[in-house]
């Protein structure tokens, strides 16, 4: 695998709607950095918000996420990181913004699409044994694809429904050039 030479620390935001491969896809990039010597780390920016409860006004505990995002990748530049992978959701250019200040380095930001019948079908493997979770994912999968699609916070996108994760995992490096 040829990486670039640019020691610069940079990040690369992997989003999509629910259930696309995005923390899947995103730990796969990451064993591709690992392989070619990349000083990496990726972070799951779901369990960043994992608090309960979720003020009124921000139902999926953003505040909370930016702030264990800020240190956590502060933590890992301070380590020589220099390549961080996030799997998550962004979905308006507000969000995508303080996730850039959050990061405080160059940020890159990449959606996965998956054709949405692909989607309820790992959603439904995913959920089969938690009928309320499923019937809350399948809606959601919908409306955040949709979301998505008029928010357009993605610098590219990567076609991901017929592909590996590994295989989507090194599209995704290559477009962002990576790789």
């Amino acid at each position: 695998m040829r990486t670039d030479s640019d020691p610069e620390a940079r990040a690369l935001l992997i989003t999509g709607t629910v259930g696309a491969g995005k923390t899947s896809v995103a730990g796969a990039a990451g064993d591709l950095l690992t392989g070619a010597g990349v000083p990496n780390a990726v972070i799951d920016m779901d369990w960043l918000c994992r608090t309960w409860p979720a003020p009124a006004d921000d139902c999926f505990n953003f505040a909370v996420l930016l702030r264990n995002l800020r240190c956590m990748v502060g933590n890992y530049l301070d380590a020589g990181v220099t390549r961080i992978v996030l799997a998550g959701v962004v979905e308006d250019a507000e969000d995508r913004k303080q996730c850039g200040e959050a990061v405080g380095v160059g940020l890159s930001v990449c959606r996965l699409r998956v054709e949405l019948p692909v989607v309820r079908e790992r959603l439904s493997r995913r959920h089969a044994d938690e009928p309320e979770a499923l019937r809350w994912y399948l809606e959601r999968s919908g409306e955040l694809d949709g979301i998505l699609d008029r928010a357009r916070v993605e610098d590219f996108a990567v076609e991901a429904t017929g592909r590996s994760v590994g295989e989507a995992a090194a599209a995704v490096l290559e477009a962002a050039g990576w790789r």
